[in-house]
């Protein structure tokens, strides 16, 4: 079978996977692609459950998962899911938060009139999301994501719909931390206009989630062709917002009742900034005064 992976060897690590993965991009089918996106949204499935589990639970077909593997180079879907078993080998087992977020459950309330109740649910939701972000801090790249941030001429921040108010938090708090930084709001539908200033030696930080903002792919494009580079903040790295991204930063949030949380997406973009607040030797070079730790408030 041809493979995706070129002369490499097949990936030892999850993050080495994921990254393969992204790199193959239209390379793999779309059937092989519903695959590694269920694959990336369950690792805990894919590390403790037989082929034909996953794929009762996933609606794709076992034969998938195999020819994924195959793909990127592993004999068999086993050499895969031990991949993704050497985490968990390392951790704690997974709960019943992390079953109730990655399977699908989404809890059932008997009286959506009853607000008490909405807010003990969300609550438990928002654990889940914040439980699974935690679990997956060590895989994330956030050192390379700080650095690029760290290093941009002027960071750009975009994200709209409900990415807006993650966006407008990080442009914030960049900025607070010592970061030329401009968020972009499309205010008066002149988005690719404002984003026209975004150049080589700029980094992008755009945000978005399914169902992905056709602006923010736009403005995505434009700026990849203008030289800049982008840190993406989304769902995957199957995402079209991760693609041509120079850092993916993967974060899922809960979704209840058709209402999707901010809480991990909100504690990722707090992260960023506390990094760059603490990180040594902040502000100096930069041309511009820079508030003292204990005068940043964000």
């Amino acid at each position: 079978m041809a493979t995706v992976s070129g002369p490499a060897s097949a990936p030892r690590t999850l993050p080495e996977w994921q990254a393969r993965v992204a790199a193959a991009g239209d390379a793999l089918t779309p059937r092989l692609r519903d695959a590694a996106r269920y694959a990336i949204d369950n690792p805990n499935d894919i590390a403790l459950s037989p082929v034909a589990q996953v794929a009762t639970r996933s609606g794709i077909a076992a034969s998938a998962y195999i020819r994924l593997a195959q793909a990127l180079g592993y004999p068999g879907y086993g050499a895969l899911q031990r991949v993704f078993l050497e985490p968990l080998q390392r951790a704690a087992p997974p709960g019943h938060g992390e079953r109730f977020r990655h399977h699908g459950g989404e809890e059932s309330i008997a009286d959506t009139r009853d607000t008490p109740a909405l807010l003990r649910a969300f609550s438990r939701a928002n654990r889940v999301s914040l439980e699974h972000l935690g679990e997956q801090a060590a895989t994330l790249p956030l050192a390379p994501a700080i650095r690029l941030l760290r290093d941009a001429r002027t960071v750009y921040v975009l994200g709209l719909r409900r990415s807006y108010a993650v966006a407008a938090y990080l442009a914030y708090a960049l900025a607070r931390v010592g970061r030329p930084c401009v968020q972009i709001t499309g205010v008066g539908a002149a988005i690719l206009e404002q984003a026209r200033a975004v150049q080589r030696g700029d980094v992008l930080l755009a945000i978005s989630f399914p169902p992905y903002a056709a602006d923010t792919l736009a403005v995505c494009e434009q700026v990849q062709a203008a030289g800049a580079r982008r840190l993406a903040l989304t769902d995957s790295v199957l995402s079209p917002v991760a693609r041509d991204a120079a850092v993916v930063l993967q974060v899922n949030d809960a979704e209840l009742l058709g209402f999707r949380s901010l809480t991990s997406a909100m504690c990722l973009a707090q992260t960023l900034a506390m990094g760059l607040a603490f990180e040594p030797g902040r502000g100096k070079g930069r041309g511009r005064a820079v508030a003292p730790l204990d005068e940043i408030d964000c």
